[in-house]
């Protein structure tokens, strides 16, 4: 069974646990904590205490260790991107990028004696100087989803601690292995005890900590309903919050696109990842008389991906994360089709291997009012709706209530302009697949993917583990 870290040393509570399955199998691996309210009060009660001391500590001496873990990680790559694929699923392309992606914050971290610098006028007034100096807030909590066990604990911690906060994490109970994996290695770079916490734990053991007393602010990645809540709940207890939620991300293609070039990146967009991403693309919009070619070579390029363990060279598309999930990815599918989507592709007889596994699937003629089209999927599920011209295909856009991502592939500056200023989402691509900041800019969803103010990553995420003291002096 997998442990607590909490000061420092690692311990196993008594009570409930859940198992944490290899998906490409249905294997239980594991077996993690459901840790209750007292063991929550205690890992925060050693961030408390470690807290002073480490905000204390001089940037650049908060900085040495983050650079040892930097070097830690790298060493540790494979390492880790064979730990995610064995307890997410994913291929292991894919968890080497996601392992990449995390080590991006932890090199934007390294930088705090930069980041951290504050502002100074002198003589604003006569005789008078204001010096503005950044402050760590104290102990931050992060609940990060299953579908990034590296990566997303990765957007959180690295820079809440290096900013002088520290930290309680509770981990996906689905994929917990990550964490504990980069806390011994965090460990091992040389940060004192209780500076970075872990508690394990379900839906009960994240309230009790967005909640506490304790805690000063919250970050977190998960579906628009719990983003929504944990804002709700952390907010009305005079906390800051950073809540990422779902997603419903748009492709489209206009009849002046390069098909070569754009179908292979609607078919990573939709199916990497086996669709369990937040920058996953959903819906194809194909505009005017590109749409007939645009579905025929999808279905081609879809049949042609290969379904299986991500442990294994040249598969294209792993298990999604329970059995439960696969269901209910399923019932979507079966929606679309009763509300009047063609199918084009069907993924579901891949569900009678063993594991927890769904063929990619891509529906045709869905239009925008299905639930297909509306509603977060998060499998390897691809609908593509057809409409006349750029105008229509921005109006569906930004009819959804989420506003994460979306992307349009154009060989026309003017389109894609005119896109990027009306496409209502908080991270647009063009002609690229996922659009996705590195760790120097703010992950920036909009509508309902985000509740909060300040974004992770980049100077958002500097902003929010800190709090902006004004100095107004005269001699």
């Amino acid at each position: 069974m997998v442990d607590n870290l909490i000061g420092g040393t690692w311990s196993r509570p008594a009570g409930e646990t859940l198992p944490v399955y290899h998906p490409a199998t249905a294997d239980v691996i594991d077996e993690v904590p459901l840790s209750g309210a007292d063991e929550v009060s205690t890992a925060v009660a050693a961030a408390l205490e470690a807290y002073p001391g480490w905000a204390a500590t001089s940037v650049v001496d908060r900085v040495a260790p983050m650079f040892n873990f930097k070097f830690l990680l790298e060493h540790h790559f494979e390492e880790l991107a064979a730990l995610v694929t064995w307890h997410h699923g994913k291929t292991l392309d894919e968890a080497r990028g996601e392992v990449r992606r995390g080590i991006e914050v932890v090199d934007f971290a390294c930088g705090a004696p930069t980041h951290l610098q504050g502002r100074t006028l002198r003589q604003a007034t006569s005789g008078v100087d204001q010096d503005l100096y950044r402050f760590p807030v104290g102990v931050v909590a992060g609940i990060p989803p299953f579908n990034f066990p590296v990566m997303i604990p990765l957007w959180m911690f690295p820079l809440a601690v290096v900013t002088g906060n520290t930290f309680v994490l509770k981990p996906s109970e689905r994929t917990p292995l990550g964490a504990v994996r980069l806390a011994e290695l965090f460990l091992e770079a040389g940060f004192p005890p209780g500076v970075l916490n872990i508690v394990h734990g379900a839906k009960s053991t994240a309230e009790a900590l967005i909640s506490h007393p304790g805690v000063e602010a919250v970050s977190f990645v998960g579906s628009e309903t719990a983003a929504r809540h944990v804002y709700e709940v952390a907010a009305s207890h005079h906390k800051r919050v950073q809540a990422l939620g779902g997603a419903k991300n748009h492709m489209v293609v206009t009849d002046d696109a390069d098909l070569e070039r754009v179908v292979p990146a609607v078919l990573s967009s939709a199916f990497g990842n086996a669709g369990e991403r937040c920058l996953a693309g959903s819906v194809a919009v194909a505009v005017g008389s590109v749409a007939s070619q645009l579905v025929a070579q999808l279905e081609e390029g879809a049949r042609r991906l290969v379904v299986g363990p991500g442990d294994q060279p040249g598969v294209d598309l792993g298990p999604l994360i329970r059995a439960e999930h696969r269901e209910w990815v399923m019932s979507c599918i079966e929606g679309g089709i009763a509300e009047g989507a063609s199918l084009v592709v069907d993924g579901r007889p891949y569900a009678q291997q063993q594991g927890f596994f769904l063929g990619p699937t891509v529906l045709d003629d869905v239009s925008p009012t299905m639930a297909v089209a509306r509603e977060e999927i998060f499998g390897p599920v691809l609908s593509v709706s057809r409409v006349a011209n750029i105008d229509e295909a921005i109006d569906q856009v930004n009819a959804g209530t989420l506003g994460n991502m979306a992307v349009v592939f154009t060989k026309s500056g003017k389109t894609a302009r005119t896109f990027r200023e009306r496409a209502e989402v908080g991270m647009v691509g063009v002609n690229v697949a996922v659009a996705q900041p590195f760790a120097f800019y703010p992950f920036s969803g909009w509508k309902s993917s985000f509740f909060g103010d300040l974004h992770v990553q980049g100077s958002d995420g500097i902003d929010f583990y800190t709090r902006k003291k004004m100095v107004i002096s005269r001699w």
